[in-house]
């Protein structure tokens, strides 16, 4: 008796594989935003608020010209589901308002290590109460491995004597970011299962974009155009926003929202091997240790997929 191939099986597979790479990729262009922004922040006296809402412009303006024969059908889509699709958006713009406010009252460290490390944790919880189980032990040492490895970086990569004018609203605030990362990524998730990342990503940044305006505008939005700043700013909007988020809400479809939060974590990891390579900046002991947990952790999520899924 031979046995027949399960195409379906099979190609269910292949998709699990892909959406782990796209966000893998994600989480390293991610990883360029710092040195970026550090750039842009030291030849133009931008705040990082300002920046965040040039990167989402660029990438909304981006998308629309990419997208303009299916405007229709982008604005059929938000009218269909407008409170998910809007909150993605909003979310993409608070998240990112809050942790420019924690890096200004509580420091780098803090706002990394509090808002990118809650993310995935709430995210896990959130998922096994759904699921009404706990994660199994691999899935919980795969969470542990990679929050250990990003307070290592993080920790050896900051700034442990920059001031802290208001720690405790920096710690909420970084707080808030945290949580706002974690709810939006399982709201666009579920989005993600009927929306096209390119109709997604554009929606999510026009309305992003909208979100940041205010603070972006009392912050000071001007800048001097030389070719270095543009070139600064596309990279920013095109590759870091429009490419990553359509890459990360492509990987959504088939990837758990506490699996990416996780393998999105390579974001400081490539922030501090960009420094290393580009800024000639120390190579600490810490960010090998918690490059080689956050590393393990991810390959621990490509080999053993389904072990790793708590669902």
């Amino acid at each position: 008796m031979t046995r027949t191939p399960l195409p379906a099986a099979s190609a269910a597979r292949h998709a699990a594989r892909s959406g782990l790479i796209q966000i893998t990729v994600t989480g390293v262009l991610w990883g360029t935003t710092g040195v970026a922004v550090q750039l842009l922040r030291e030849g133009t006296g931008l705040s990082p608020v300002s920046i965040g809402f040039h990167r989402l412009a660029i990438a909304a303006l981006v998308l629309l010209a990419c997208t303009a024969g299916r405007l229709r059908t982008i604005v059929s889509t938000l009218r269909a589901a407008p409170v998910p699709l809007l909150l993605t958006g909003v979310g993409l713009g608070l998240y990112q308002a809050l942790y420019f406010a924690a890096v200004a009252w509580a420091g780098v460290s803090v706002a990394t290590i509090v808002s990118l490390g809650l993310a995935p944790v709430l995210a896990a919880a959130w998922e096994s109460v759904q699921a009404r189980r706990l994660p199994g032990p691999l899935r919980l040492g795969t969470l542990v491995a990679a929050v250990a490895g990003l307070v290592l970086i993080t920790g050896a990569t900051g700034q442990p004597g920059a001031a802290a004018p208001a720690p405790l609203l920096g710690l909420l605030a970084a707080a808030g970011s945290g949580l706002g990362y974690a709810v939006t990524t399982l709201i666009s998730r579920q989005v993600s299962q009927r929306t096209a990342p390119m109709t997604l990503t554009t929606i999510s940044t026009v309305v992003g974009a909208l979100t940041l305006a205010p603070f972006a505008l009392v912050a000071g939005v001007g800048l001097p155009v030389r070719l270095d700043t543009v070139a600064l700013l596309l990279h920013l909007g095109v590759i870091t926003t429009a490419v990553a988020y359509a890459l990360f809400y492509a990987g959504l479809r088939t990837t758990p929202g506490s699996v990416a939060a996780v393998l999105t974590l390579l974001e400081p990891l490539t922030a501090a091997a960009l420094a290393v390579a580009l800024l000639r900046e120390p190579l600490p002991l810490p960010v090998i240790v918690g490059g080689v947990l956050l590393l393990t952790a991810v390959a621990t999520t490509y080999l053993a997929p389904d072990r790793a899924d708590s669902r």
